[in-house]
């Protein structure tokens, strides 16, 4: 476009232009272009000049309050936004281009440390470095070039009188204070003070290996921006969903204070009408009855998950005791005291046993009817039909799934990284939206293939360097179908990595789900419990045919009943409740997944696989070519195709 540009009476060199539909006052300079994010020429009767960069201000005529017009080339302003979760775990970065998702990934990937760290007060401090360094690399920019950095935890939240001082008391000892602590744990004011200072963190804590995107950069060049934790995960459901209004509900352990919350969703606006607070967690409650169980908490959730179908809900009334539904979205969670109502909590390593897994039922139950509640709740609130799920407790793919047969909303939608990874996604997009005025709501997450991604050329230089034997494949699909159909076991390293927990055809381990062995199978290679099921990956258009009423499932966040008349063609996928947390794929999902599945059904006549995540017992998801060898040959399956090529170990069976 052409603009007229006038020559303040202040300054000859400086002068007035456009930019987000005002004008504001700059200094005509060899920067002109950098400041304003446009491609500039100066037009005068002699020539053009190709841009400021490369003549000095001095050929700027020096006449105040004359009139000249400049040529703005589209090279639109770009605005970048940062997303960065690292407040507990699941410790993750995203990067937006005028609301756009550029790049988005979890730190685990990249350290081969599980969930990326401990969600402990002691680490709170840790930022997502290699995850922001991968999304600075994709953008193709410098941390400089970032305009504003979304962090998705507020802390002011919970300074309360200690807001805006210099200091806060730390203890050196906590169980020799002789008051009682007024903070939650005594250890808040040392996880409050490690975000509050993450900015400092973020321009002088990054690793010397990284140092080329980060190095330079002032602490206030960047506008920081806190968000509160459940904002961000609200965000993070409704923003990307395909719905242009929809209520919104969101559960997790805990953010600031709230731990569930009732949003609704109008175009570009997000309200919320209601929210629960600490100590009042379902995500809360379901953590503690995972580590009454032996395993993990803040990890290992889905296990108790799978474990419940083993089960029988004969402790549903003390769980029903425990979670006290209220009015007006409010519940109350008291009266837990596991070990008073069910005997002592089993140990890691102790079997398991029917009374575990009547616990696991009862929780799984009771959590099951507290949700559709809140969701009744939510729904005549707002008399939408559509509803968006974020937040640890929506990874919960059997509530899902409950919550859309049972429940009063004709559509939803679970954002794929519902956890905490997923809240550096939605503060990016919040923050994008309320600063960069000339953008509308404009994306929607088709899928989930937002992480890094190694051609051929880098895969073959780095097989050759550590001296793997390999082989160029002609047809990918047709051979690789080929060996699945031989009943054997492979790796599968194609694309961009996937943004969240599932593996959903790029960092996958596949397998034939035709023989009923290969469940078990596919657990020992893992090094996984008996208990745990596999999930299927099955071509969009032939899902209703093999399970129950399946729609487009492309994030494996929901299950389906097994068809009766297919139960038997497909039991390695199909869980001891007759259920399977099914992946749906289509040609514009991840066409080399596609036509691998077209090729097995050519074979097989069954277009479904087993898909599970690329990875072994106490590890992340593999993210890179050394990754992939490295968990392969440590591993006991048979064959990894790592894009074009083909790794085989001799005298696999």
């Amino acid at each position: 476009m052409t603009c007229e540009v006038i020559l303040s009476y202040a300054s000859p060199h400086r002068c007035l232009v456009p930019r987000h539909g005002r004008f504001v006052s700059v200094w005509m300079s060899p920067d002109m272009p950098d400041i304003l994010g446009y491609s500039i020429l100066h037009r005068t009767s002699y020539m053009v000049y190709p841009d400021f960069a490369s003549h000095p201000a001095s050929y700027i005529p020096h006449y105040t309050g004359m009139r000249f017009y400049f040529t703005l080339y589209t090279k639109p302003y770009r605005m970048y936004t940062l997303g960065i979760n690292a407040a507990f775990h699941d410790s993750s970065a995203c990067i937006i281009e005028n609301g756009k998702l550029i790049a988005a990934a979890e730190e685990e990937r990249f350290t081969q440390i599980k969930h990326g760290k401990r969600p402990i007060p002691f680490s709170a401090y840790e930022l997502p470095f290699h995850s922001i360094d991968y999304c600075l690399k994709m953008a193709g920019i410098h941390l400089n070039d970032v305009d504003h950095v979304a962090y998705s935890f507020d802390p002011y939240l919970l300074l309360g009188d200690h807001k805006g001082k210099a200091e806060i008391p730390i203890p050196l000892e906590p169980d020799m204070l002789s008051e009682p602590s007024k903070w939650t744990s005594p250890w808040d004011p040392l996880f409050l003070s490690s975000i509050v200072n993450a900015s400092g963190q973020l321009v002088d804590g990054y690793p010397h290996h990284l140092q080329k995107r980060f190095k330079g950069v002032s602490k206030d060049r960047i506008k920081w921006h806190f968000v509160e934790h459940h904002i961000a995960h609200a965000a993070s459901a409704y923003y990307p969903s395909p719905f242009d209004h929809a209520a919104i509900l969101t559960l997790d352990g805990r953010g600031e204070l709230a731990t569930t919350t009732y949003n609704l969703g109008k175009g570009d606006e997000m309200s919320r009408i209601g929210q629960v607070d600490m100590p009042h967690s379902l995500g809360l409650l379901y953590e503690r009855v995972t580590s009454y169980l032996g395993f993990l908490h803040s990890s290992d959730e889905y296990k108790v998950m799978a474990l419940a179908s083993y089960g029988k809900p004969v402790f549903a009334s003390d769980f029903r005791e425990m979670i006290q539904v209220g009015s007006n979205g409010q519940y109350t969670i008291t009266n837990e005291r596991l070990e008073e109502r069910f005997g002592a909590s089993r140990s890691k390593n102790d079997p398991f046993t029917a009374h575990h897994f009547n616990i696991a039922r009862s929780l799984q139950v009771v959590l099951e009817e507290t949700v559709l509640k809140l969701a009744s709740w939510l729904h005549k609130q707002t008399g939408e039909e559509n509803l968006c799920l974020a937040g640890g407790v929506a990874l919960n793919c059997v509530l899902n799934a409950r919550i859309r047969d049972y429940g009063p909303f004709k559509n939803i939608w679970v954002q794929p990284a519902s956890g905490d990874a997923g809240t550096a996604l939605g503060a990016a997009i919040w923050v994008d939206l309320q600063e960069n005025e000339s953008v509308a709501r404009s994306y929607e997450m088709s899928h989930a293939f937002w992480g890094p991604e190694y051609k051929d050329d880098e895969i073959e230089t780095f097989l050759k360097w550590a001296k793997v034997p390999y082989k160029k494949m002609k047809n990918i699909a047709e051979e690789t179908a080929e060996i699945l159909a031989d009943n054997k076991i492979i790796g599968w390293f194609q694309g961009r990595m996937e943004f969240g927990p599932r593996a959903l055809g790029s960092r996958s381990i596949l397998a034939s789900p035709i023989h009923p062995s290969m469940q078990a199978r596919l657990n020992e290679v893992k090094d996984r419990e008996d208990f745990r099921p596999v999930a299927p990956v099955v071509l969009e258009e032939d899902a209703p045919h093999w399970f129950e009423h399946a729609t487009s499932s492309p994030f494996m966040l929901f299950v389906y009943d097994v068809k009766k008349d297919k139960a038997l063609k497909i039991p390695a996928v199909r869980h001891v409740d007759g259920t399977a947390r099914i992946q749906t794929v289509n040609k514009d999902q991840h066409p080399r997944y596609y036509e691998l599945l077209q090729a097995f059904k050519k074979k097989t006549g069954v277009p479904v696989l087993v898909n599970t995540s690329f990875n072994t017992l106490g590890k992340p998801i593999v993210c890179s070519p050394r990754d992939a060898v490295e968990c392969f040959w440590s591993s006991p399956f048979d064959a990894l195709v790592i894009g074009s090529y083909l790794i085989e170990k001799p005298h696999a069976n």
